[in-house]
């Protein structure tokens, strides 16, 4: 594998987004910028360890090799996160994702209440939606940790990040339930839609 590339944090157009202060953004999105720094502080070593311009107990190099799956899981999901804000907020009651949510859990709002049942579980990580193209359904899971718990191989429609960095400038953690209202007040259902169609 090729470690000499590079990667650049992404800008979102994110709007004003209600529940959910300037501050509590500007600090997740420095999380994230820290995450795209990581991803190539670890690539340049192991470059410099490829081409042995750096040498590197193999205890070292198998550990960064480790975390580089959690640094590089970690600016992939929130990619996925702040995406969801951009554009006016939006949705089809009738989209291709409505019907398979349907189809699943009988109605949208037994989806989404599906989400927040899974949102409200015990522990800091991901809610994440998936589109399972060959069997023709959506499932939804707790992801403990950026890299561990992934469904291998399926698209991401919708990421919830639950851990504590994502809401706690403005709401301490006996308020989740707040902050995930303020997830769903803010989502931009048509941006997961759009990800469903192309999934599928």
């Amino acid at each position: 594998m090729m470690w000499d590339m590079q990667y650049t944090a992404k800008q979102f157009n994110l709007p004003t987004l209600n529940g959910l202060s300037e501050k509590q953004i500007k600090v997740h999105l420095a999380l994230y910028e820290g995450y795209v720094k990581h991803v190539n502080l670890i690539m340049e070593k192991m470059e410099a360890v490829r081409t042995g311009t750096l040498e590197l107990d193999p205890y070292i190099v198998a550990e960064l090799r480790r975390r580089f799956a959690f640094e590089f899981d970690g600016m992939r999901m929130h990619e996925y996160y702040f995406a969801q804000f951009e554009g006016e907020k939006g949705g089809n009651p009738s989209s291709a994702l409505a019907k398979a949510a349907a189809e699943k859990y009988g109605s949208g709002e037994n989806f989404l209440k599906h989400i927040r049942d899974v949102a409200g579980s015990r522990g800091i990580g991901w809610v994440v939606v998936y589109s399972d193209p060959r069997a023709k359904t959506i499932h939804t899971v707790f992801v403990t940790d950026h890299e561990l718990g992934q469904l291998a191989g399926l698209p991401i429609l919708l990421a919830l990040d639950l851990w504590e960095h994502a809401y706690m400038v403005d709401y301490v953690p006996a308020e989740k339930k707040n902050y995930i209202d303020a997830f769903f007040a803010n989502l931009n259902w048509s941006v997961v839609e759009k990800r469903f169609e192309e999934a599928v």
